[in-house]
């Protein structure tokens, strides 16, 4: 059974968010645009990474194990063989979900806090671009306020990965939702002691095409 400190309190407070968000936005959003193409099922092969931890990585999926030993909730994620959303595609002007979601983390008698390496430390306080599925956070057309995860949401109750692969986003300009992969860009700001476990923000964010 996972250590329960592993499970921040963000989960419960997005899983009743998410669950109501996603049924407003999509009654107010019901262009065919957001729709997976056809074809995005079969793309989506097999339990890949959104953005692939290279082998041997803390967190990558055995090779050739399903995505045995990846807990739902925990980790970098992975995406669901069952999904009809198709993985991010590759763009070399965001900051790869590899970089945030190799991240050590050290248990408190209270929480779990992160241990940012290097190379997190060095995107702090820059303006970065981000790349990935939004999770939106009120029952609105646009956000202003919400997440963006490495993988796609396999349930309006489930978080497919740890907060390592999420990132919380607040927008200076509203981004509309949409199912498809969302880039933005903003000053990121690594969070030490979140009191909802988060652990990136990004902040005066705009969305990029």
């Amino acid at each position: 059974m996972p250590h329960p400190l592993t499970r921040p309190r963000l989960y419960l407070h997005c899983a009743t968010a998410a669950l109501w968000a996603l049924a407003g936005a999509a009654l107010a959003q019901p262009s065919p645009a957001t729709k997976p193409a056809p074809g995005d099922f079969e793309r989506a092969r097999g339990p890949v990474l959104t953005s692939p931890l290279p082998p041997g990585t803390p967190g990558a999926a055995p090779s050739g194990a399903g995505g045995v030993g990846l807990a739902s909730g925990s980790g970098a994620g992975y995406h669901s063989p069952e999904s009809p959303i198709a993985p991010l595609p590759e763009r070399a002007d965001v900051v790869p979900w590899t970089v945030l979601t190799d991240l050590a983390k050290k248990v408190t008698k209270t929480s779990v806090v992160p241990e940012f390496n290097a190379r997190q430390q060095a995107l702090e306080g820059k303006t970065q671009r981000i790349q990935g599925f939004m999770v939106p956070l009120d029952a609105k057309a646009t956000q202003i306020h919400f997440l963006l995860t490495s993988v796609p949401l396999s349930c309006s109750f489930c978080i497919p990965g740890g907060p390592e692969s999420m990132v919380e986003v607040r927008a200076k300009t509203a981004v509309r939702h949409s199912i498809e992969p969302v880039v933005v860009e903003g000053r990121l700001v690594l969070l030490r002691n979140d009191p909802y476990g988060l652990y990136y923000r990004l902040v005066d964010a705009v969305p990029v095409k």
